[in-house]
Order: C-alpha cells, then structure tokens, then sequence
C-alpha cells in the first residue's frame, strides 16, 4: 500500500509518498508557480495529469518527496535552503541511495540548476518539465504584458524579502545560462504553446550550453494537452541513469 506522510519544516508543508515496493531511488519535486503542500493534500494529489504521472513512478518503487517552498519562490535562497533541509531529513528517515532524481516543472527549474551547480554528487539525473531556466529572460519577457510584470516584482520582492530597490540586484546576480558548470544527466519535455515562460527558448538555451561543455541533453517536444503524459519516457530516462550506484 502507498503511504503518504505530511510534515511541517519551517511552517511549510513536506510530503514523502512512500511506494509499496520501494526500489531505493528517490525523486525530489520542485514545481511551479502554482505548486502546493496543504496539510493533507498537494497538486500533486489534486491534478489529475500530475497524479498519474506520479502513480506511475511510486507503482515503479520511486520514493518521491517535495514540500510547499514557500509558494512562488523564483529559485531564492530561502527556497534553496529548504529543498537541501528536506534532502536530508529524508535520506535520515527512509532507506534510499544518497544520489536522488529531480523532476522540475516550470519556476522549479531555477532551484534545481542551483542543486545541480552546488551540490552535484547529491543528484543522478534531472528531468525538466517547461523549464524556466532564464529568470531574467523570464523578466524581460514579462516586461511586454504590464500586468504580469507588476505582479512578478510584487512575487519577487516576497520571495527574496527584498525593497523595490534591491530587485535589480537580485536579478543581476541570478545564475546565468553560460554561467553553468553541472554536468548532472538531464532531459527536457517542453510544450511549445506554453505563455508563462515559453519553456522552448529556455530549453533550447541551455540544450546549446550543454553541448558547449559536451554533457549534452535530450530535448523533447510536446503539445500541451499531452503535458503529462511522457511517463514512459520519464521512467526510462531515470533507470538508465541508475545504472551506476
């Protein structure tokens, strides 16, 4: 039987599902900007696409783990901090292999480079759903619908806890694409009718620096009515990735 167990770190809501056969792989989920730990639920239990999708790696023994990150975080330190805080209560709690999968959806791709450019001997494999690798492409772009832009600043400002002064600081000092180093296996599913971010140009942005550091990537393309439904191709993706311990 899967099991689920809710927990709190920092006032925010942490999830391990917990498969009936556990393989000894974990899977570390960062979402998006409508990610969501809540008590008894999350959107991972919620969505239906996201849930299969999950189904499917916990029916193949995958632990998985994620937690709330304090909503839309934008890859902050604060953020970064929690993810490795959560990494390590779990590799304390279940029996697992010290080298985790990332799975990445959207905003959740900024903290996963850093993991990746900091701490890769902790990750296997990253697997990219719609990434936002470019966060001040991302600004840029949202500096087109005014709207969206204010409503990024005002998202910013609360992740980094930060004054309208500091933004542009914050902004400059992101990590950039050429700035990459990690060679951590990765793969790319991306829609190309996404309007958030328009995750192929970020994809096809750090598919070029990756070939520059020959670690190359698989970039694969998707319509959005099959978003989730790559599951095979995910599972073959992190198996393939196990063959070294």
């Amino acid at each position: 039987m899967i099991t689920q167990r809710f927990f709190n770190l920092d006032n925010q809501w942490c999830v391990v599902h917990i498969p009936n056969k556990p393989n000894g792989f974990g899977v570390l989920v960062l979402g998006d900007r409508d990610h969501f730990v809540e008590g008894s639920t999350s959107l991972w239990i919620q969505h239906r696409g996201r849930w299969n999708l999950l189904q499917l790696l916990l029916d193949h023994g995958y632990t998985i783990f994620y937690a709330h990150l304090y909503g839309r975080n934008w890859g902050s330190s604060k953020a970064y901090r929690l993810a490795k805080q959560l990494y390590h209560l779990v590799m304390k709690q279940e029996t697992l292999n010290k080298r985790v999968h990332i799975l990445a959806e959207g905003m959740g791709a900024l903290l996963a480079l850093q993991l990746m450019e900091r701490e890769p001997h902790l990750f296997r494999s990253t697997a990219f759903l719609n990434p936002c690798i470019d966060f001040q492409a991302h600004i840029e772009h949202e500096k087109n619908y005014k709207f969206f832009y204010k409503q990024l600043m005002k998202e910013i400002r609360s992740a980094y806890e930060i004054n309208e002064k500091q933004v542009d600081e914050v902004i400059a000092s992101s990590l950039k694409v050429q700035d990459l180093t990690a060679t951590v296996p990765a793969s790319i599913w991306a829609t190309t009718n996404d309007a958030h971010h328009f995750p192929l140009f970020h994809s096809k942005l750090y598919e070029e620096q990756r070939k520059k550091m020959n670690s190359p990537i698989r970039l694969s393309l998707h319509i959005a009515e099959k978003k989730y439904l790559f599951h095979h191709s995910l599972l073959h993706f992190y198996r393939k990735n196990e063959l070294v311990l």
